[in-house]
């Protein structure tokens, strides 16, 4: 699978009862969805269960798809410290499944994947399904309510491709001291 692309990144969004993973292939600078789901962990009663579930199925993920990077959604903060702690251990669990496999990891706030999505840091779940399935040509039928964890997954992959195709530009001096002392032979 992995000749069929140049790149392909996972991407995640964490969840402790719900859990959305895309895939996304690029190929000749185009980026494709390849799969999408979730992983669904209500079953569970017991947290360390879904955390063992979300280390298998992560893991189990990136040895079939093989992808080169992993782009995951950051911990957002709220009132509830239990649901962010909760949501923060099923995050690590999955940054481990993936770097047992040595996979480079990036994080992305929610309202930075929104923005590079939508355009709008403050798009609805709803928003960012619409123009994933605009922008990568995803049907209809495949984009169902039940996948909006999924599509939020794609779309933190679909914002790591965009991030690491800008240009960075040269860092240059902090001060007029600091170039002096870099270019002594430029002062005539």
């Amino acid at each position: 699978m992995t000749k069929d692309w140049d790149k392909i990144i996972i991407g995640i969004d964490p969840g402790t009862n719900v859990m959305g993973y895309g895939i996304l292939g690029i190929k000749r600078g185009k980026p494709q969805c390849i799969a999408l789901g979730v992983i669904k962990l209500n079953r569970l009663e017991d947290h360390y269960m879904r955390l063992r579930r979300i280390y298998d199925r992560v893991r189990a993920l990136v040895e079939q798809y093989l992808p080169d990077e992993m782009a995951i959604e950051a911990p957002f903060f709220g009132k509830n410290v239990q649901s962010m702690l909760k949501l923060g251990r099923a995050q690590g669990v999955a940054m481990a499944a993936a770097l047992s496999r040595e996979v480079p990891i990036t994080e992305y706030e929610p309202r930075k994947i929104k923005m590079a999505i939508t355009g709008n840091g403050a798009a609805s779940k709803e928003q960012v399904r619409e123009m994933l399935r605009r922008i990568l040509s995803i049907p209809h039928e495949r984009l169902d309510e039940e996948v909006l964890d999924a599509t939020d997954a794609l779309g933190a992959a679909l914002c790591h491709f965009y991030e690491s195709q800008r240009p960075t530009l040269p860092k240059g001096p902090k001060s007029w001291k600091e170039f002096i002392a870099k270019n002594p032979d430029r002062l005539a």
